[in-house]
């Protein structure tokens, strides 16, 4: 069972804090704190600071990082956690969008040389930021699926990854086959890693206070694990797209969509040989398939494309 903050366990008091720094562990003092400044929390970008010392603590434990290694921190708003990793003796790499709140962190963690700020929309600056071993984010439901989507489908990988997400993320992140939660972001995920919950948090963690509880997924890097089939990841959304529909329909309807066919009747003949090479009747639906399968079709695809003289088209 995951923790909760009914039952976090004991951790030392917090790192002591420089002068200057807001009370991490008050929301009226993070209130005034960006009042001093002429600033205000922005809804669009699901800021919620967490506001919990035990929990912040426990995070980073969770993280497990060795002193020194570089860690990407997404969203880090008033530097609540930034100040936790940094205590650590941690290099942290801080991706946040809104500019108000990076002027603060410039501010607060000025004097800090294992600190690098990278301003802007993190969907837009990560591929140009050095990769790290660590990621640890507190991520609005928005960005997360993107975000992870965009990691994974772009080979940057990490050791490990602790990520505070709304309840319902967390639960189609970490779902397995045949649950109600599983979806395509369930396979993304689990071709990479292997995820679990490990904490649950009410809103009264955060402020402001969300109308939805978070939960912590803990993903850690599989190992010896080949990089998929360049058709993976376009074959498994489409395979998810129109959930009633069984795999035979939603493969053919891929195929004949994302192919250039040589002769009348290619796309069901590769559609049925793909299935059979799978041991798969066509019958089945995509929320009852485990990872490996949707690997294997995709394998299989690529394989009896290249039989049968077809091409993929650009974009697919």
């Amino acid at each position: 069972m995951p923790v909760t903050e009914m039952n976090l366990p004991d951790s030392p008091e917090p790192t002591t804090k420089m002068a200057g720094f807001p009370n991490y562990n008050s929301g009226p003092a993070l209130r005034s704190f960006l009042d001093g400044r002429g600033l205000s929390i922005r809804k669009q970008w699901g800021q919620n600071f967490l506001i919990n010392p035990r929990a912040r603590h426990f995070l980073v434990d969770a993280l497990e990082a060795e002193n020194g290694a570089a860690v990407w921190e997404i969203g880090s708003g008033l530097g609540c956690m930034t100040h936790e990793l940094l205590g650590r003796k941690l290099k942290i790499t801080a991706f946040e969008i809104d500019p108000g709140l990076c002027s603060v962190l410039e501010e607060l963690f000025a004097a800090w040389p294992d600190f690098t700020l990278i301003r802007g929309d993190v969907l837009k600056t990560w591929k140009t930021t050095e990769r790290a071993p660590y990621l640890l984010g507190n991520l609005p439901y928005t960005v997360a699926a993107v975000l992870l989507g965009n990691l994974i489908t772009d080979n940057c990988f990490f050791s490990r990854m602790i990520i505070t997400v709304q309840k319902e993320v967390a639960l189609r992140m970490a779902a397995k086959p045949g649950s109600k939660e599983y979806s395509s972001i369930s396979v993304l995920c689990s071709s990479a890693y292997t995820m679990k919950i490990i904490m649950t948090l009410k809103g009264q963690s955060f402020y402001p206070v969300p109308r939805v509880d978070s939960a912590v997924v803990c993903f850690e890097r599989l190992p010896n694990v080949p990089l998929p089939p360049p058709l993976f990841y376009p074959l498994l959304r489409s395979l998810f797209a129109s959930r009633r529909k069984t795999i035979a329909n939603n493969l053919l309807n891929f195929i004949s969509r994302s192919c250039i066919l040589n002769k009348t009747g290619t796309a069901a003949a590769i559609a049925e040989d793909v299935l059979k090479s799978c041991g798969l009747t066509g019958g089945e639906r995509a929320e009852k398939l485990p990872c490996g399968t949707f690997l294997a079709l995709a394998s299989g695809l690529e394989n009896c494309i290249s039989c049968a003289g077809t091409k993929i088209k650009e974009g697919s």
